[in-house]
């Protein structure tokens, strides 16, 4: 497996978050990112991890390529954008509950696939690609249609594409834009990985295996429906699994529990080709996640052992 790659596609954001006495503490995160740094964390050195992005040409640019390539992520197919920033959201906690607040609308990563062929070159060269609705819902509609097309090259060549629908209202048009855009993200998929509280909402599934039933519909091969604290059920080939979420004694911060669930899951999941285990193993790590403040958990706390 010398030489594996795994793509994610997506948006890097600066991250506000709450540090007490009304201050406020800076970092960097995006829900494709935060899943290549849990990706990153769980993956061994055979696969390398990429992400495909577009930054401006500002100081905080410039922090968040390194901070990116720090984590031993690949910066080396960003795109760098004169004039551009990166967005900006701010998070509120309650009850370890959250809520954003989000500055985004000129970020440079509006922009990451205006370069047709660069996205070619970065798809063409990944084992693994994978990427979010909110990837999607970001771009202009002629955008995301260059990178659904390149998406099903990728399918059609292969590779595994794992998509998460992700789904956020307020980033998208109109609702029938949404739901037409989404359902082709996973039409041009292999595993699509919902969580159930947004489908629910927004596609008017009343159960899981509504939700299962729609996405196979569509031509998922695999399906991974995250359920909160009511654990996960897995549809892989027609096969079903449920895992159950692993107890967690007091909820600290949600932000990445579904992002970190998916990159422990991929992780786990490409080095075993064993969908139940990784659901297991990615359970554990969200476990942790949630029970520790931001979007990004240091490995060491992950409860990891060394590889």
């Amino acid at each position: 497996m010398n030489g594996r790659r795994f793509l994610s596609i997506g948006e890097c954001m600066v991250e506000l978050s709450q540090a007490g006495d009304g201050l406020l503490r800076k970092g960097f995160a995006g829900d494709t990112f935060n899943t290549a740094w849990y990706a990153r964390a769980c993956l061994g050195p055979d696969w390398s991890v990429d992400y495909f992005t577009a930054l401006g040409d500002d100081a905080m640019s410039d922090e968040m390529a390194a901070f990116i390539a720090g984590a031993g992520i690949g910066t080396n197919l960003i795109r760098r954008i004169k004039g551009k920033t990166p967005g900006l959201y701010m998070i509120n906690l309650k009850n370890g509950e959250r809520s954003f607040s989000y500055w985004r609308d000129s970020s440079a990563a509006r922009s990451l696939a205006a370069d047709p062929d660069l996205l070619r070159e970065a798809v063409e060269s990944a084992d693994l690609v994978y990427f979010s609705g909110i990837t999607l819902a970001i771009l202009p509609q002629e955008d995301a249609a260059t990178l659904l097309s390149e998406i099903r090259r990728a399918k059609a060549a292969g590779k595994l594409v794992v998509f998460d629908p992700n789904i956020r209202p307020r980033l998208w048009s109109s609702y029938d834009v949404m739901h037409t855009t989404i359902s082709e993200g996973a039409r041009s998929s292999v595993l699509v990985m919902p969580s159930f509280d947004d489908e629910a909402a927004h596609f008017g599934d009343d159960s899981i295996e509504a939700t299962i039933h729609r996405y196979r519909a569509l031509g998922a091969l695999n399906i991974v429906v995250k359920n909160g604290a009511d654990g996960v059920n897995l549809n892989f080939g027609g096969e079903e699994t449920f895992v159950p979420a692993e107890k967690v004694k007091k909820v600290v911060d949600t932000t990445s529990a579904g992002d970190s669930f998916n990159g422990a899951f991929l992780a786990r999941y490409l080095e075993s080709q064993d969908a139940p285990a990784a659901a297991r193993f990615a359970a554990g790590v969200a476990a942790r996640v949630v029970s520790e403040h931001g979007a990004l958990v240091a490995r060491e706390k992950l409860g990891l052992s060394d590889r």
